[in-house]
């Protein structure tokens, strides 16, 4: 399975993007879709993971509230909708696939990888 990420960019605090993941196709060993971030010098950071059918959604608390997770009918392609956006939130956003969300926070739990796409807020 390939990802692709798309979407991001430069934006002022408060403002919004949305990050789009295309997946090449989709398998149903690859039940979970996920987001995460990692800026220089720091770990990969789970934000957000979402079960392909549309089941549950789980969030990092530092964007619950502002950052929503979907991913479409073919299954094949997952968003990340990001509001008030914050300087903090600046890093390289990677989309990532795999087979269950039970322990998403870690990024040793998906097999899948986009390259990245940088989200830079100021």
């Amino acid at each position: 399975v390939q990802l692709v990420e798309s979407g991001g960019g430069s934006v002022q605090t408060g403002g919004s993007l949305r990050l789009t993941c295309t997946a090449s196709r989709y398998t149903y060993d690859d039940n979970c879709m996920a987001w995460f971030r990692q800026t220089p010098g720091k770990k990969r950071e789970g934000v957000a993971s979402i079960y392909s059918g549309g089941g549950g959604q789980y969030y990092a608390d530092s964007v619950k509230g502002r950052f929503t997770i979907s991913v479409d009918n073919a299954k094949t392609t997952a968003y990340l909708q990001m509001t008030s956006l914050k300087p903090e939130d600046s890093a390289m956003y990677f989309c990532a696939a795999g087979q269950t969300c039970g322990n998403w926070w870690k990024a040793s739990e998906f097999g899948y990888w986009g390259q990245g796409t940088q989200v830079t807020v100021s």
